[in-house]
């Protein structure tokens, strides 16, 4: 599996640079993990209804391919694009999401944070707040699109939305929860946790 560290890039092309990968591998593309942050903006997936975003703050709503409602993207915030053929690791989406989740919440037990999943809401919690969202798109037995961890961001904008479709969830990110953590160590660590938890 091939891990690129991409830095901090706007959210459209590298959506649209995710599709075109899809539509052109082949069975022996190598499947990727792409790590990045991105300015802030809001992602509308699917299923998104345009009155789960409360009100106008001046940050682009970017209606995506996604399953999903909406979600913010800023700096601070570690975004792993997964790449994959589920097909050739025999991954049902169900198993993939629990995979994905494991990994965040492994990552976060090395820094003393309790977190869990939910079975009624795809993320990661720690107790009633997300700290980490989830959202995928398959085609053609492929899938792109991954999960977004919170972990030095301003929080703020989440207030202009109901993530993920819920009125009033809370949010928090790893600096809440455990002070020292670095953004730039979690993204290498979150990059490992994720190819572990997705070997055959």
């Amino acid at each position: 599996m091939i891990v690129r560290h991409l830095g901090r890039v706007e959210y459209e092309p590298t959506w649209r640079a995710m599709q075109d990968f899809t539509a052109q591998r082949g069975a022996a593309t190598a499947d990727e993990i792409w790590l990045c942050e991105h300015p802030p903006v809001f992602t509308l997936g699917l299923a998104g209804k345009p009155e789960h975003v409360l009100r106008d703050i001046g940050i682009p709503v970017v209606k995506i391919d996604r399953g999903g409602q909406v979600t913010y993207h800023g700096p601070g915030q570690i975004v792993a694009y997964l790449l994959l053929d589920l097909k050739r690791r025999k991954l049902m989406v169900r198993e993939l999401v629990r995979r994905m989740e494991q990994a965040v919440i492994e990552l976060l037990a090395t820094y003393g944070i309790a977190a869990e999943r939910r079975v009624d809401a795809p993320g990661v919690y720690v107790g009633a707040a997300k700290i980490a969202a989830l959202g995928l798109r398959v085609k053609n037995g492929c899938c792109y699109h991954g999960l977004a961890l919170n972990v030095a961001m301003d929080l703020a904008p989440f207030a202009a939305i109901n993530p993920c479709g819920y009125a009033g969830m809370a949010v928090t990110q790893v600096t809440e929860l455990c002070a020292g953590a670095e953004i730039g160590t979690l993204t290498g660590q979150l990059a490992a946790h994720l190819q572990r938890t997705l070997a055959p």
